[in-house]
C-alpha cells in the first residue's frame, strides 16, 4: 500500500513528479514473488524463525510466513528470465532444510489443486494414525493414572516378575521412540539452531518426565518420582490436539478450496467439423474452441461465439443476477452456464484464467501480514525463551526453597485418592525434587505458543476467503486491518458512482409523434458516427426493438450533429439551434430544463418539422444512494472528488443525497491527492475509482478500492477489489474487516489472557493456599484446547 509523502502546497506538482519517478524506478525493477508451501512449522516461534532465515539470504528483500496455511510470500531481486521457480527456490529450501524445515515452490503456472490433493499433501492418513495412537495411548495411560492397573502384570519362571512399573515404561519408551519421536527430532533441532519452538517445550516436558521416572525405576533409592504414565498421557493429549487444530485448520481454508474446485478439469474440445473431444483443461490454449452445454461451468475465459443463454457469475461476482450471454459476450472460468448450448473461444486458460488470478490474489493476501500481527510475532518469537527461563526457576524454587517454606504442599492429596497419589488438580509428589520436576514440566508444556501464533492468520484467513467467495479481494491482511480503521470514503464520479455510459432518460416529442418514431430516426442517423451519445440512442433503440432505417447521404457537422436523408425526406440530429433554427420558446425553454438537471439534450427533425427531444445522461448506479446512505449510518465520512463540470456533479451529489461541502469538481489528478491528504488529517481514508486517472488517488489513499468493472490499471493500484458491476460490495468489504478486527483482537485477548493466568497456575501460585496444581497431562490438555479455541472462533465469522 503506497502513501504518497506529505508536499507543501506550494509544490504539489514537484510532490506528483517525484512520487512518479520513484514509481517508475520501482517499476523499472520489479520484484519476483515466490510463494513457498513449508511443512514442519508448530507455532509462532517457527514464523519468527523462518522469517528470520528468510531474510538473510541473498536476494530476499521481503518475506511473509503465515502459520495457518504454512506458506512463505517472498519478494526476490530481478533475476534471469531463464530462471524457473525451482531455481529461484533452492537455497531457501537448503537453508530451511537446515533447520528442520522442508519447503518447495507452488508453482503459479500450475493448476490449483483440489481439496484431496492438499489433504493428501498435508498427510492426512498421519494424522489419523496419529488419533488413533492418542486415543490408544490415552487409554493405557488412564489405566495407570487411576490404578486400574495390578502391581504386578505377570510372574514368570526363575522369579522374573512384570510389575506395573516396569510396563508403563515400556509403554512410555514406545510412545517416546514411536509417535513422539517427530516431537523430540524437530525440538531438538530447533534448540541446537538457537530458535526454541513448541516442539522444544514438549520434547522438554516429556523427556524430562521420562528421564526422571527411568532414573527412580533403576535406581530406587535416589528418590526420584516414578511417573511414566505421565508423559504418555502429555504426548496423546499433545497429538490429539494437533490432530483437532489441523481439521480446524483445514475448514478455515475451504472458502479458497470451494473457488478452484469452480474451475472443472475437462472440457470439450471443438476439432473441425467432428464432434467435441473431451480433454483436460490443462491442454487448452489461447485460440481453441470448446463447447458449454447447459448446467457446465466455464472451464476458461472465453468469448461467446456462438449461442445465447443465461449464465450464473455470483460464485465470482457475487452479483445475484445472472448475465445473458451472447455472441461477442466474454464469459471467466467458473461461471455456470444455465440454459442453453455456447461455443467459446479460449482467451486464457489454466493459471491465466479468472479464478487462477483470484486464488492466487487471496493466497497472497493470505500471506501479507497486518500490522496488528507484527507486535504477537515479536512477543512470540521471544516467549519460547521467556518459559524456559520459567521453567527452570519453577524447578528451582520448589526444590531449593518452596518446601520449606510450606512443607505442608508434600502431604495434600487427590480428593478421591489414586494409585501413587496421581491426580488431575491434586498434588502427587513426595520429596521436593518430584515436586519441582512436576512443576517445571507444567509450565513447558501448558505455555502455548501456537495461540499466540494463530490468533491473527486464522481470522485472517477465514476473512478472505469469505471475502472471495463474496466478489470482494483483499491485497493482504494489512488492507482488511486498514478498512476496519476507515474514518472516510472518497468517491470517483464517473463509473463509480454513475453508470459511466450515457443512457437515453428522457423523450418529448412534438404533438402527435410517437416516442418510438423519434427514437428510430435518430438512432439511425447516429449509426454512422462513434459519438458517445450515438451509443446511447442506439442502446435505446434496441431496448425498444426498433429496427433501423436506411439513410442515405449522412453526413457529421462538427459540433452540430448528423444529417442524412431518411423514407426521402432531409432528417437531422443534434443542438436545437443546428436542427431547428427556428424553434419556438417553448422548445428552447425545455432544453434549458433538460441540461439545468444535467443531461445532454439532442433534437431531431424530419422535413423542417422538429420531431422532439431526447435527453441523454449518465445516470447514477441503481444502488449508488443506498450505498452511500448505508456508510453514512455507520459512521464514516464521505466525498466526491470528480474531474467533471461543476453542474452535473452538483445534480449527482443532490440525486445521491451528498451534501455540498462533500463534492469537488472540475479536479486534475494531482488535486484529488491533495484534497485526500486534506481528509487524512482527521483519519485513514478510501478512495474508489475505476478508470486510469484514478490510479493515482487509488494508490495515495489509505485503502484504494477498486470496481471490478473498471480498468486493469485501477484493480493494480487498488488494496481491494469489488468484482461485478454492484457498489454494495464495499458496504460488505467495510463491514467483513470490522468483525475481522474483532474476531483477531478477540483471539488475542484470549491467547495473551491464557499465558497470563495459566502460566502462573502451573508454576504453583495457588499450591500453598489452595492445594491446587496443573499436572503435566492437564497442561497439555489446556495447551491444545487454547490453540483449538482461537481457530474455532475465527470460524464463527463464517456464520455472520
Amino acid at each position: 500500500m503506497s502513501v504518497v509523502p506529505s508536499a507543501s502546497p506550494a509544490v504539489p506538482a514537484a510532490a506528483i513528479a517525484s512520487q512518479s519517478q520513484s514509481q517508475s524506478q520501482s517499476q523499472s525493477q520489479p520484484l519476483e514473488p515466490l510463494l513457498l508451501e513449508i511443512e514442519g512449522m508448530k507455532c509462532a516461534g517457527c514464523v519468527r524463525a523462518v522469517e528470520q532465515r528468510l531474510l538473510e539470504q541473498p536476494g530476499v528483500r521481503q518475506a511473509s510466513v503465515n502459520l495457518l496455511t504454512r506458506t512463505a510470500w517472498v519478494e526476490l531481486d530481478p533475476t534471469p528470465a531463464e530462471r524457473s521457480a525451482d531455481q529461484r527456490s533452492q537455497p531457501l529450501e537448503q537453508a530451511l532444510a537446515s533447520m528442520g524445515f522442508t519447503a518447495r515452490p507452488r508453482c503459479a503456472e500450475h493448476e490449483a489443486p483440489s481439496l484431496r490433493q492438499r489433504q493428501q499433501r498435508r498427510g492426512w492418513w498421519q494424522l489419523w494414525r496419529q488419533l488413533l495412537v492418542a486415543l490408544v495411548l490415552l487409554l493405557v495411560s488412564g489405566l495407570g493414572h487411576f490404578g486400574l492397573v495390578a502391581p504386578t502384570l505377570w510372574q514368570g519362571p526363575g522369579g522374573l516378575v512384570l510389575t506395573a512399573e516396569w510396563f508403563h515404561a515400556l509403554v512410555a519408551t514406545a510412545a517416546l521412540l514411536g509417535p513422539g519421536r517427530p516431537i523430540l527430532v524437530k525440538g531438538l533441532r530447533s534448540a541446537l539452531a538457537g530458535l526454541p519452538s513448541m516442539d522444544t517445550l514438549v520434547g522438554l516436558g516429556v523427556g524430562s518426565g521420562y528421564l526422571a521416572s527411568l532414573v527412580g525405576l533403576l535406581w530406587p533409592q535416589t528418590g526420584w518420582p516414578c511417573f511414566f504414565n505421565e508423559p504418555v498421557m502429555l504426548l496423546a493429549f499433545v497429538l490429539l490436539g494437533r490432530f483437532l487444530e489441523e481439521r480446524a485448520r483445514v475448514r478455515t481454508g475451504r472458502a479458497l478450496e470451494q473457488l478452484a474446485e469452480l474451475q472443472p478439469d475437462t472440457a470439450l474440445l471443438l476439432v473441425g467439423e467432428g464432434p467435441p473431444r473431451q480433454v483436460r483443461v490443462g491442454g487448452l490454449r489461447p485460440g481453441d474452441r470448446v463447447r458449454l452445454l447447459p448446467g457446465d461451468r466455464v472451464p476458461v475465459d472465453g468469448l461467446v461465439l456462438e449461442g445465447e443463454s443465461a449464465v450464473d457469475v455470483s460464485a465470482l461476482t457475487g452479483e445475484p443476477l445472472p448475465l445473458q450471454a451472447a455472441s461477442g459476450s466474454e464469459l471467466a472460468a467458473g461461471s455456470l452456464n444455465l440454459e442453453a448450448p455456447l461455443e467459446l473461444e479460449v482467451q486464457r486458460s489454466g493459471g491465466d484464467s479468472a479464478v487462477a488470478r483470484i486464488i492466487r490474489l487471496v493466497e497472497q493476501a493470505q500471506s501479507r501480514k497486518a500490522p496488528i500481527q507484527g507486535l504477537t510475532d515479536r512477543v512470540a518469537g521471544r516467549f519460547t525463551y521467556g518459559v524456559l527461563g520459567l521453567a527452570v526457576a519453577t524447578f528451582l524454587f520448589w526444590w531449593l526453597w518452596g518446601t520449606a517454606l510450606w512443607p505442608d504442599v508434600l502431604h495434600l492429596q487427590h480428593q478421591g485418592g489414586g494409585h501413587g497419589g496421581h491426580g488431575v488438580f491434586g498434588v502427587s509428589a513426595e520429596t521436593p525434587f518430584s515436586l519441582a520436576l512436576q512443576l517445571a514440566i507444567a509450565v513447558l508444556v501448558v505455555a502455548c505458543p501456537c495461540a499466540l501464533g494463530l490468533a491473527t492468520p486464522t481470522v485472517m484467513t477465514v476473512s478472505s476467503g469469505q471475502a472471495a467467495r463474496a466478489g470482494l479481494l483483499f491485497r493482504g491482511g494489512d488492507a482488511i486491518e486498514m478498512a476496519a480503521r476507515l474514518h472516510a470514503v472518497l468517491f470517483d464520479k464517473t463509473g463509480t458512482l454513475s453508470v459511466g455510459r450515457p443512457l437515453v432518460t428522457g423523450v418529448e416529442t412534438a404533438a402527435g409523434v410517437p416516442p418510438e418514431r423519434l427514437l428510430q430516426v435518430a438512432a439511425s442517423l447516429e449509426a454512422s458516427t462513434r459519438h458517445p451519445l450515438a451509443h446511447a440512442l442506439l442502446q435505446e433503440a434496441t431496448a425498444r426493438q426498433l429496427s433501423l432505417l436506411e439513410v442515405l447521404a449522412a453526413s457529421t457537422v462538427a459540433g452540430a450533429g448528423v444529417g442524412g436523408t431518411v423514407d426521402g425526406q432531409p432528417c437531422r440530429v443534434g443542438r436545437l439551434s443546428w436542427v431547428a433554427p427556428d424553434a419556438d420558446a417553448h422548445w428552447r425553454s425545455r432544453q434549458a430544463a433538460l441540461e439545468a438537471d444535467g443531461a445532454s439534450v439532442l433534437s431531431v427533425a424530419q422535413g423542417g418539422g422538429l420531431l422532439g427531444l431526447v435527453a441523454v445522461q449518465d445516470a447514477p448506479r441503481p444502488d449508488a444512494a443506498a450505498v452511500l446512505a448505508r456508510l453514512r449510518q455507520l459512521g464514516f465520512g464521505l466525498g466526491l472528488l470528480s474531474g467533471d463540470r461543476r453542474l452535473p456533479v452538483q445534480q449527482l451529489g443532490m440525486a445521491l443525497g451528498l451534501r455540498a461541502d462533500e463534492l469537488a469538481w472540475e479536479l486534475r489528478p494531482e488535486q484529488k491527492l491533495e484534497r485526500i491528504e486534506t481528509r487524512r488529517a482527521t483519519g485513514p481514508v478510501a478512495m474508489v475509482g475505476d478508470g486510469i486517472n484514478d490510479a493515482p488517488a487509488l494508490a495515495a489513499a489509505d485503502l484504494g478500492i477498486a470496481v471490478g468493472t473498471g480498468t486493469q490499471i485501477a484493480q493494480d493500484s487498488a488494496d481491494l477489489v469489488v468484482m461485478g458491476d454492484r457498489l454494495e460490495g464495499i458496504v460488505q468489504a467495510l463491514a467483513l474487516a470490522r468483525r475481522t478486527m474483532a474476531k483477531v483482537r478477540q483471539n488475542l485477548v484470549w491467547a495473551f489472557g491464557y499465558n497470563l493466568i495459566v502460566l502462573p497456575i502451573a508454576a504453583g501460585v495457588l499450591l500453598p493456599g489452595f492445594g491446587l496444581l496443573l499436572t503435566p497431562p492437564l497442561a497439555a490438555l489446556l495447551m491444545a484446547l487454547s490453540s483449538i479455541t482461537v481457530v474455532l472462533n475465527a470460524l464463527l465469522l463464517r456464520r455472520a
